[in-house]
């Protein structure tokens, strides 16, 4: 079995060297996802001369993994978010959130990156409190001033999801879809036309602050004056201050053959997720399989089985699929945070961090490239808005806050199924 749909379907020539000598650079950028490679495009668009490093190949991580739903807000409802930085603040992120998802879009469209974009994503609902909470969110996004889609029930929901699963869903007629890896190598591929030094399978192992910071990668030093750090879950605990901050947890992601019946479904092709706290997320693919996630894992290791596990899931959700053959199976790690918020700071005035998406980040991360090139050119305030969000490291250190998450979570999904 192949094992990444994405890898699989790869449709963008895009390469890069290892780093093999020493370097200086305006900024460096650590981290070769979506927000690594949008800051190094936006810094090159600026006239800045960054160097990007990548410990495997670029959009190897969560950025080429994911299940390609592309939405604003944040993995934090929006009425959470209210509760955590007050009405105003939470206007300003919410409208930043959406400018993300244009970004996104515009950048696919000036650069012709070939990742299937489409918009239209419903989430999902499977028992009356989760109805109730979809009408809170619709209310608060009405607050913001939000464009509030509407929420079907009955006929009208079974001609949109055909899944005798779920009760009701709320539309979103801004979130969408594409092909995650397509999208990765495609911004990777302008910012190295724009000017960015790009290397791969360059891991960083130590990091000297100071006026200019020093990275080492194996026997070589890159030094600049501005650092972004854009590692996500695997930064290894390369800056232990904000290590504690973020958990890396493994979700999953399976693909059936194609099928014709795929497209009854869902028929108008929409991505679609639940609102389970451990949810599950799906959508077509343009080849008309059904790319079907979930699950979490708090170990290093894939759950035995993957692909049945995850067929399971998915005929638990489409009884059509009994009869489905997984083609393609595949896992990675997201970086989540406690309250489920983006953590964005600073280690120094002139080093960044951007992390904690929390699986709600393939448009968040395009934006988060661009706020932190804003702050190399002096201009922080927006980056400033989201530095305001309360954050706090998961409790137990490093060796017991995994248990305690796990704990955390039984509780929820428990909470779920009741």
């Amino acid at each position: 079995m192949e094992t990444n749909y994405y890898q699989a379907t790869r449709g963008v020539a895009f390469s890069a060297p290892e780093l093999d000598q020493d370097l200086e650079a305006d900024a460096v950028i650590v981290g070769g996802g979506i927000s690594g490679v949008s800051a190094a495009l936006h810094l090159a668009e600026r006239g800045y001369k960054p160097v990007l490093l990548e410990a495997q190949d670029v959009g190897w991580g969560a950025s080429g993994r994911n299940g390609g739903q592309a939405l604003p807000g944040f993995g934090a409802s929006m009425h959470k978010m209210v509760q955590l930085v007050g009405q105003g603040q939470a206007k300003m992120l919410w409208d930043m959130s959406v400018e993300a998802v244009d970004l996104l879009h515009a950048r696919i469209q000036r650069h012709q990156i070939p990742c299937a974009p489409h918009v239209g994503y419903l989430h999902a609902a499977l028992k009356p409190r989760q109805v109730r909470e979809l009408k809170e969110e619709q209310d608060e996004l009405d607050r913001l001033g939000a464009p509030v889609g509407r929420l079907l029930e009955g006929a009208e929901l079974s001609a949109r999801l055909n899944s005798p699963r779920y009760i009701a869903a709320l539309e979103d007629k801004l979130a969408g879809h594409v092909h995650p890896l397509n999208y990765t190598l495609g911004l990777a591929k302008a910012a190295q036309e724009a000017g960015a030094r790009i290397y791969v399978r360059s891991p960083v192992t130590r990091v000297e602050h100071g006026p200019r910071v020093t990275l080492h990668v194996g026997g070589h030093k890159v030094r600049a004056k501005f650092l972004i750090i854009a590692g996500g879950a695997y930064l290894n605990g390369l800056e232990q201050k904000i290590d504690g901050y973020i958990m890396p947890v493994g979700t999953y992601v399976m693909a059936t053959e194609p099928r014709a019946d795929v497209r009854d479904l869902i028929p108008g092709n929409e991505a679609v997720a639940d609102v389970n706290f451990v949810l599950d997320y799906f959508r077509r693919s343009p080849d008309d399989r059904m790319l079907f996630g979930g699950r979490v894992s708090y170990s290093t290791l894939p759950p035995p089985n993957l692909g049945a596990a995850m067929l399971k899931r998915a005929v638990a959700v489409f009884p059509q699929l009994k009869d489905a053959r997984v083609e393609y199976a595949w896992g990675g790690f997201v970086d989540i945070t406690r309250n489920r918020a983006p953590h964005f700071g600073r280690l120094a005035d002139n080093i960044l961090f951007l992390q904690g998406f929390s699986g709600h980040g393939l448009a968040l991360t395009g934006l988060a490239g661009k706020l932190a090139a804003e702050v190399v050119a002096g201009q922080a305030g927006r980056f400033d808005v989201f530095t305001r969000i309360p954050h706090a490291r998961f409790p137990g250190g490093r060796l017991l806050r995994t248990p305690a998450l796990v704990l955390a979570t039984t509780w929820f999904r428990l909470r779920d199924m009741l």
